[in-house]
């Protein structure tokens, strides 16, 4: 506290003192007596006597760092007074280094003036305030006419040079002020506000644990920086419980801070942070004006119940909430803190000094000033640009000042050579639409409807009456030899299937629709992803320029030009009319379009202006009236509307005027919907107003009166197209063929059996399968049989039967003398008795036989052994062995190590064994089925549909319940690093040689500054931490790199990186096709990381298949990142790319609440399967794990109840044996 400022404009805490007046008396004694005695009263500071109270504050004061003494510590010769004294406005200097003084605490009285809060310091110093907007600037000029009688502002030289340097100061201002909110107490508590405070603190285990000195120590450093200064205190800190310091407020003097802070120096952990219970008691004190809650861990609460309980004790009261997150490691604390104050119009502050992440209300407000002043030095250095002589000259802003200085075309980025002259293109085939075109090359036309082809096989049920049974009876032939269909009229008919044909038939189909996805491809480029197909003969082009439209007039003439440059030229006559409230056409009636007149229809519409509301029918009768005035003459008519919103005219009215001019002629309407996102009034009211899809289906019904086509697409893409919409019904009618089909030889297949697919096979598979028949080895004939092998073949096949009857092996006896062996059986017979003794050794025989010969007339005698079936050994509950750090791998690879089948903790194969299975017998005597007699001592639960018993003992389902816990544990944990820093947005990256893909379209405008924040925290945190060789590649319309190959990532090659992607603006398309051409020409790359909001601006099959041909050539991963994309087609390409290149797909959604969800569980204890529960997370890594958490929390929760139910058995059997 004591340390100086490093920057002018700042001061010490007695500087401070000195600037509210608490010292102004030794102020005023210093300048008398000059700056040489002032510098010795610093030096030599005295303490008061006999003031116990007050001494203790001067010590800290001291110890705070303060050089400058009391008015009561000066010396004897410093004593005296100034009596008249008036002021001399800064004049009166008696040495250089005073006059340095003086300024120096002139400056920091603006910067800090009484510890002023930041809004109201925003009502004295922000641009309103200090006159330099843009309408002060546009107040310096005058209107003037130039030689086309257009209006422009005239500037002096001289006033657009003060006003830029007083925008220079306010910057400077701006920027001390950031400065002064980042030291001392300020940077990690922000600006305490209000006059009544009561502070809440958390004294919960996570903020008090390690770090308790620390936070001890930084409130000492609040209160005696800002607190001190405010006229009541209360102080409650709050663990599990709520204990306040004071049961009221207090005054603030000597006493009670030294109270506080022997009362800080005395705080403990407490538990939880329970700060809804101090809330509760904080309400109570109704003379508050401010309430600062300041945690360092994430309340047990969830911020919607903090939220509506705090506005809730709000109504009818003014009370200031400031929240502070204290030194947070995890992203949760913060953003629950943030949510509550946004949600009660509070404060909030945020900070991290080991991250050096701030987030703070106070810092957002003058930042996005500071923000305002650039944007204006910007439009000033544009109006440098037209300097003449000594004045600058700039058109006359047409739409809001707030958002753009001058005329949109001359502000708007433009494509590249867009005034340049036309490039003109003429086709060599003719134009169609989609019906059209369908009509010779769709399935119908080409007779590849399934109907068309099974029509020669197709036959319908003969039902004929016969008089002999009285009734009518169908045929029953095609039960065996064909397949029962249903045509397309809703009948059945009988149908041969030849599974060649429709093998074929599939095939013709499959190019049927790779046809079609052609089509589609080049219906989505240039012109025609704007326009649609122009096909007729005779064209009039409808261009909307209201005012509503002025902030999109460079993508308007852009689109007119590749219209006029590829498709307009093949017409034989063509007009353009533009209209706004006023029509405006380019020639009086059309003119042929030869190459001469287009370059002359550009150079018009180059020079359209913005203007009025959308007067859409004057534009439509102008046209039909005088451009198609011989409409009944002519054929191949078309207009084409080209608009953005909805027009003036009621859609019933507009509707029926085209329905009656379109009648009898050949004249259509066809219309572009170009949805905007935003639009600039300029203070003109438009009659009508509608949202996108309202516009939209007012534009369908007036198409449908016109015969016409309708074609909707924004900057994102194409959203419908009557087009597009024709091809793909052919394509999902193909793909119901081919199912169709598919259906047909599987019922075949069925019926058939194994037969139609040994004919399926072609004749040369048949001819090899024969030969390895030939060749494969016959089996050697059994050797001759002994008697006591058939001694024992023979007593083994009749075991089931009379086992007491008489063998004839056994009547058999060897002779002393002769030794004779009896004949044996035929090899046929012991053939068959060897197979029937392979079928039966399957099974385990319940009885073992052995064969002997007796001592006692020396004759063969068998022994018969029962053996009892095996039982199940239960596995022992094994001890799992964690990680004990992160390691850096995919949640596949992860869990392929730590899952829990690989545990070995999997609950049904731990539990049940193969005599677990409750079974019941029939019982012929009951005539019903009965369960085994000691069924009822095991408990009964049901598995995966049927009964099992549970044999195990309570004693191991807790060893097992254990395990779990840790394991459960030890995944959270995972799904919290997996949800901190960079990882949250780019998952981890794993290769060493990585390029990262940026989009930076127009769509990322909004979002654009998050993305460079998170790209230089994936960076340093992941990239430079484990010296990734990398690069980095941003696409729009072009493709820049930041470096031409693979660099190291060193300290100087990172801040260059960053440097790089702080130059990002958003503009023009999504070229990601480019951008992944132009990073597979990388020399030693492994991966890409695409971050991208939305789909490529070709077509994303064309993506895929360009990357399959890529990837023949070098095998590179791709891993795709969807960033704040909502558009369900946009990220099933992302999903597609990457899987289809053996990638991850990674989506920062629902982030907030993992991190939520994460910290209950660990905190809280796993008591409940459902809650919380994980959102539904869409990345690969994220969606994983929080899979294989859910199948471990179910295990635990049935482990537990298993548990319970074998305790209650225990007990239920206890009570039934007392």
């Amino acid at each position: 506290m004591g340390k100086s400022c490093l920057i002018p404009g700042c001061f010490t805490q007695r500087e401070y003192l000195v600037l509210q007046g608490v010292t102004s008396e030794w102020l005023v004694a210093s300048v008398a007596v000059g700056n040489r005695n002032a510098v010795q009263a610093r030096s030599a500071p005295e303490k008061r006597p006999n003031v116990q109270g007050r001494e203790r504050h001067e010590k800290n004061c001291v110890n705070a760092g303060s050089k400058l003494p009391s008015p009561e510590c000066r010396r004897s010769w410093q004593k005296f007074s100034i009596t008249d004294c008036e002021s001399d406005h800064g004049l009166l200097i008696t040495h250089i280094n005073q006059a340095h003084d003086l300024l120096r605490v002139k400056d920091t009285a603006v910067v800090c003036p009484r510890l002023k809060a930041t809004n109201d310091w925003m009502q004295s110093y922000g641009l309103e305030s200090l006159k330099l907007t843009l309408d002060d600037l546009m107040k310096r000029g005058n209107v003037v006419l130039d030689a086309n009688e257009a209006e422009q502002i005239e500037f002096t030289a001289e006033a657009v040079a003060d006003f830029e340097t007083r925008l220079h100061a306010a910057i400077d201002l701006y920027d001390k002020r950031i400065q002064w909110l980042l030291q001392d107490s300020r940077k990690l508590f922000g600006v305490i506000q209000g006059r009544r405070i009561g502070v809440l603190i958390d004294t919960s285990n996570i903020t008090c644990g390690p770090r308790l000195l620390d936070f001890q120590k930084d409130l000492l450093r609040l209160v005696d920086e800002q607190l001190c200064y405010v006229k009541r205190l209360y102080f409650l800190s709050f663990g599990t419980e709520a204990s306040p310091l004071w049961e009221e407020s207090r005054l603030i003097n000597v006493d009670v801070l030294y109270e506080t802070r022997q009362w800080v120096k005395s705080l403990k952990p407490s538990g939880g942070c329970n700060l809804l219970k101090a809330l509760k008691k904080a309400f109570l004190l109704k003379e508050l004006d401010a309430l600062v809650i300041i945690a360092g861990s994430c309340p047990d609460q969830s911020s919607e119940i903090l939220s509506d309980y705090i506005q809730q004790c709000m109504l009818g009261r003014e009370l200031l909430i400031q929240t502070v997150a204290y030194e947070c490691s995890s992203q949760v604390p913060p953003a629950v803190l943030k949510s509550v104050a946004e949600a009660v119009g509070g404060h909030y502050h945020s900070c991290s000094t080991r991250g050096e992440n701030y987030d703070s209300s106070d810092l957002d407000m003058i930042l996005h000033e500071r923000r305002r002043a650039e944007d204006l030095l910007s439009i000033i250095n544009k109006i440098y640009k037209g300097k003449v002589g000594h004045a600058c000259f700039s058109l006359m802003p047409e739409s809001s000042t707030e958002i753009v200085p001058l005329s949109p075309a001359c502000l708007l980025p433009k494509p590249p050579n867009h005034e340049g002259p036309l490039v003109i293109q003429i086709p060599d085939f003719l134009a169609k639409s989609s019906a059209e075109w369908l009509k010779t090359n769709g399935l119908k036309a080409k007779k590849l409807s399934l109907y068309q082809v099974l029509a020669p096989n197709a036959f319908s049920p003969v039902e004929e009456f016969v008089p002999i049974l009285q009734k009518t009876v169908s045929s029953t032939l095609h039960e065996k030899a064909m397949m029962q269909f249903e045509w397309h009229d809703g009948t059945i008919k009988n149908v041969h299937v030849d599974p060649p044909i429709l093998y074929d038939y599939q095939k013709q189909l499959s190019r049927a629709v790779r046809k079609y996805e052609r089509r589609i491809e080049w219906l989505s480029v240039r012109s025609r992803r704007l326009w649609g197909t122009v096909c007729e003969r005779r064209v009039v082009l409808l261009i909307d320029i209201s005012a509503t439209s002025s902030m999109y007039i460079i993508h308007i003439q852009h689109s007119l030009r590749l219209v006029l440059e590829e498709q307009i030229s093949s017409k034989d006559v063509f007009n353009i009319i533009a209209f706004g409230k006023d029509i405006k056409p380019w020639q009086p009636e059309m003119v042929p379009s030869h190459p001469d007149n287009l370059e002359n229809a550009w150079r018009w519409v180059l020079a359209l202006q913005c203007e009025g509301t959308r007067n859409l029918m004057s534009a439509l009768r102008r046209a039909v009236e005088v451009d198609f005035q011989d409409k009944d003459k002519h054929e191949s008519q078309g207009i084409y509307l080209l608009t953005t919103g909805i027009p003036d005219q009621d859609t019933h009215v507009i509707s029926s005027y085209m329905l009656e001019v379109c009648g009898g002629c050949d004249l259509k309407l066809h219309i572009s919907l170009f949805s905007t996102t935003d639009s600039s009034l300029d203070g003109v009211i438009p009659p009508r107003y509608a949202s996108p899809d309202e516009a939209a289906l007012a534009f369908k019904t007036i198409v449908q009166a016109a015969s016409g086509r309708f074609h909707w697409f924004g900057e994102t893409g194409i959203y419908e197209s009557g087009d597009i919409s024709s091809i793909l019904s052919e394509m999902e009618k193909a793909v119901n063929y081919s199912h169709k089909c598919a259906l047909l030889v599987k019922s075949l297949k069925q019926r058939s059996g194994n037969q139609l697919a040994g004919h399926l096979i072609p004749g040369e598979d048949v001819a090899m399968l024969e030969g390895r028949k030939k060749r494969k080895p016959q089996k050697l004939p059994f050797p001759k049989p002994t008697a006591l092998t058939l001694a024992r073949m023979s007593t083994r096949d009749q075991r089931d039967g009379d086992r007491n009857g008489s063998l004839k092996v056994f009547t058999w006896l060897p002779t002393s003398t002769k030794a004779e062996i009896p004949p044996a059986q035929p090899i046929k017979e012991f053939l068959q008795m060897g197979r029937r003794k392979k079928y039966k050794s399957k099974k385990c025989p319940e009885v073992s036989l052995s064969l002997l010969y007796t001592d006692k007339g020396k004759k063969v005698g068998a022994t018969h052994k029962k053996y009892s079936k095996p039982k199940c050994v239960r596995k022992a509950i094994p001890f799992v062995i964690l990680p004990q750090e992160e390691e850096q791998c995919s949640s596949k690879e992860w869990l392929s190590k730590f899952s829990i089948k690989k545990l070995k903790l999997d609950l049904p194969r731990i539990i049940f064994g193969p005599e677990c299975l409750h079974q019941k017998q029939m019982v012929g005597s009951l005539r019903k089925k009965v369960s085994a007699k000691y069924c009822n001592i095991f408990p009964s639960v049901r598995m995966d549909g049927s009964v099992k018993h549970l044999h195990i003992q309570p004693k191991d389902l807790e060893e097992y319940i254990e395990q779990m816990e840790r394991v459960l544990r030890c995944y959270v944990k995972r799904m919290q690093w997996l949800l901190s820093g960079s990882r949250r947005l780019f998952g981890v990256i794993l290769e060493a040689n990585i390029c990262i893909l940026i989009d930076t379209s127009g769509s990322m405008d909004p979002s654009l500054e998050e993305v460079t924040q998170e790209l230089t925290s994936l960076i340093w945190e992941q990239l430079r931490k484990n010296q990734t060789k990398f690069n980095l590649i941003s696409f729009a319309e072009d493709v820049t790199a930041w470096q031409e190959c693979l660099t190291e990532a060193t300290d100087e090659a990172c801040h260059d990186a960053v440097q790089w992607l702080s130059t990002f603006r958003a503009h023009g398309n999504t070229s990601i096709l480019k951008a992944l051409q132009r990073a597979f020409l990388l020399q030693g790359i492994e991966a890409l990381y695409v971050l991208t909001d939305g789909k490529p601006d070709t077509s994303c099959s064309l993506v895929l298949q360009e990357i399959e041909v890529l990837r023949k050539k070098r095998v590179v991963t791709i891993h795709t990142i969807s960033f704040n994309c909502s558009d369900r087609g946009a990220n099933d390409f992302l999903k597609k790319l990457a899987c289809q290149t053996g990638g991850r797909y990674h989506r920062c959604h629902g982030d907030v609440d993992g991190q939520l969800a994460a910290h209950r569980l660990l905190s809280e204890g796993f008591k409940d399967e459902d809650d919380p529960v994980f959102p539904l997370f869409e990345g690969d890594d994220l969606k994983t794990l929080a899979g294989e958490v859910a199948k471990a929390r179910s295990y635990l929760m049935q482990a537990k109840s298993f548990r319970s139910l074998l305790e209650k058995k225990d007990l239920d059997h206890k009570e039934h044996s007392a």
